[in-house]
């Protein structure tokens, strides 16, 4: 009978002791999400990526360069000709016979990528059997020369190049054959991204002023973050044909194009005021 009596008070010691070790043990922030009624902590934001950490400031150029090859300065021309074997090479894999002749090549200015010198090739046999593909040469022998395919004979060989899962794949890997921290500019690896592919990029802002009815795209460019830091670059081209095309180009944080889509832009009309003069109308005062 006393064991009994005794037992009781000597559990409840016993708790009070472990209970007390345990309020202790806990770390304050654990003691403050047990005051919150248990609520989710909220996650510290992640800073967007790949163009806006850290990234110098670049002048944005609103177009793309063409330069034909007798404008191309000796050193990139010199370039050229020693990739010529591997261009002829890489391009037949894709079905483009350089050895036929008939061919001409344009250089495409990408100071957003200037570890890498692009040529754009073309042959143009009439209306409806035009032929072109673009070709990567890295500057300073770290990479390989790469193909990005955009019309055989008039045709998208497998879709058409500005969303074509081998365009993407082979700016990824130009972008990662640049040196880190160079290609910060968005905008212009956006307009790279769409000359490869077989635009000649151009942006341009809505007219201003009464009297012009020039039609334009309503959106310029602009780059958005993503909810997990990724970003995303959208421009309107201006010189899109038959009509100004809008480019939306998805990144990771790391610098990865996850997906390009090209569509018809939004356009807005720029209408003009009409100039009235001013007329004053008088009132006689009563006498």
């Amino acid at each position: 009978m006393v064991r009994l009596g005794i037992l009781p008070p000597v559990l409840a010691a016993v708790c009070a002791a472990i209970l007390c070790v345990a309020l202790h043990a806990q770390t304050p922030v654990e003691a403050a999400q047990g005051n919150a009624f248990r609520g989710k902590p909220v996650p510290a934001a992640v800073p967007p990526a790949p163009f806006s950490i850290d990234a110098p400031y670049r002048q944005p150029a609103f177009s793309i360069e063409f330069r034909a090859a007798a404008q191309m300065t000796e050193q990139d021309r010199s370039l050229a000709a020693n990739a010529e074997s591997s261009i002829t090479e890489h391009a037949g894999y894709s079905g483009f016979e350089l050895e036929q002749g008939g061919w001409n090549y344009q250089q495409v200015v990408c100071p957003a990528l200037p570890n890498h010198l692009f040529l754009q090739y073309t042959r143009n046999h009439g209306a409806g059997d035009v032929t072109v593909f673009s070709a990567s040469i890295p500057r300073n022998g770290d990479g390989r020369v790469r193909i990005i395919p955009i019309l055989r004979r008039g045709y998208s060989l497998f879709s058409p190049a500005p969303i074509n899962a081998l365009t993407v794949s082979a700016f990824n890997h130009i972008r990662a054959e640049e040196p880190q921290r160079v290609s910060s500019d968005w905008l212009g690896n956006g307009l790279c991204y769409a000359a490869l592919a077989g635009a000649r990029p151009e942006v341009v802002f809505p007219a201003e002023g009464p009297g012009s009815l020039k039609h334009t795209p309503a959106l310029s460019a602009v780059m958005e973050t993503q909810f997990d830091g990724g970003e995303v670059i959208r421009f309107a081209d201006a010189a899109g044909t038959p009509r100004p095309m809008e480019w939306t180009m998805t990144f990771t944080r790391k610098g990865k194009l996850l997906k390009a889509t090209h569509s018809p832009a939004e356009l807005i009309r720029a209408t003009p005021v009409e100039q009235k003069s001013a007329v004053l109308r008088s009132t006689p005062v009563p006498q």
